[in-house]
């Protein structure tokens, strides 16, 4: 028996040893950036832009993994049961990772326990949007239609964040307005111009570019201030609806027990991408912002979003599904 410990002592120490090995002469192979979205969207774009950037700092190739499915909680998953080595990182909406405790009767996991955060990445509001060639010019007119409307009146999201943001609205504004659900904004936005919803609520850098192409008009944002991008578009309380105020948030993440050398270094690799001014450039095009914290802040930031998405999701009456 004492020979049998002797040799379990030996392993462990033995695969520590070739661990600690492994962490500091990482990366030796490509790196893959989990996305919870399809191709083609803004979180697609700047997670292409990480990859972009990362593989010169890095010296390795590096993939972007697209795990789209769920809201998100296929990849969640995906993820967290992933090797902890520092070859799969995620890059995810905080938002969604903080609500998913909420929204969800068996969450697949815990943001806490199954994932570290390497840091936060960008910031932005969420926007109310409508058809560009509606007659509604703010929030109380759009809001005094539909409640003529009463239960005919519907609006369209495809995040927790928009559900939410609809279900705010609906509640401090007194409407009946149905919920309709869309995998994509693009779906949401058709629906929309084709009458069959009345208003929706997607991200910023979508609604800029469907502003361009001259689809939609913005009337209000989610947050408690007003946007850099949309500076001319009010706050949901200057609006006249007080008590919204959501901000989304990205950050990066790896499975829990990624070697602290490992995660040391990909902290430093996302500093220095994050400081480029070309960042900065790139976000605003999405309407976000560079938002920068450290690991220790970023788990502080997530524990307080927990808890505040369980305030959001009481108000808005989700039922956990």
């Amino acid at each position: 028996m004492a020979r049998s410990l002797l040799i379990l002592i030996a392993s462990l120490l033995m695969w520590g040893g070739i661990h600690s090995a492994n962490a500091q002469n990482y990366p030796e192979r490509e790196i893959r950036l989990v996305l919870g979205f399809p191709p083609g969207g803004g979180a697609d774009l700047v997670t292409r832009y990480f990859a972009e950037k990362l593989g010169p700092l890095s010296g390795k190739p590096v993939i972007v993994e697209n795990k789209p499915g769920a809201g998100g909680h296929f990849a969640h998953t995906y993820v967290a049961k992933s090797r902890p080595d520092g070859y799969t990182v995620y890059v995810v909406g905080g938002t969604t990772l903080a609500s998913s405790v909420h929204v969800l009767k068996n969450p697949p996991i815990d943001p806490l326990r199954d994932l570290e955060p390497i840091g936060t990445i960008l910031k932005s509001p969420w926007v109310m949007d409508v058809d560009a060639k509606s007659s509604f010019n703010s929030v109380a007119a759009l809001t005094a239609y539909l409640k003529e409307k009463k239960d005919k009146a519907s609006y369209g999201a495809f995040s927790t964040t928009g559900q939410v943001m609809g279900e705010l609205y609906k509640s401090l504004a007194g409407l009946e307005m149905v919920q309709v659900l869309y995998k994509s904004p693009g779906d949401a936005l058709n629906d929309m111009l084709g009458k069959s919803i009345d208003v929706m609520f997607a991200d910023v850098g979508f609604t800029l570019g469907q502003m361009q192409n001259g689809k939609v008009r913005p009337l209000a944002v989610s947050t408690a201030s007003r946007s850099k991008e949309l500076p001319n578009v009010p706050t949901m309380a200057e609006a006249g609806v007080p008590g919204i105020d959501l901000t989304v948030w990205w950050a990066t993440m790896v499975p829990a027990g990624t070697p602290q050398p490992v995660k040391d270094k990909l902290r430093g690799w996302f500093d220095q991408i994050l400081r480029m001014p070309e960042t900065a450039k790139l976000f605003a095009t999405q309407g976000a912002e560079v938002f920068i914290s450290t690991p220790e802040e970023t788990t502080a930031y997530l524990r307080r979003e927990i808890n505040n998405w369980g305030e959001y999701v009481r108000k808005a009456k989700i039922e956990p599904q």
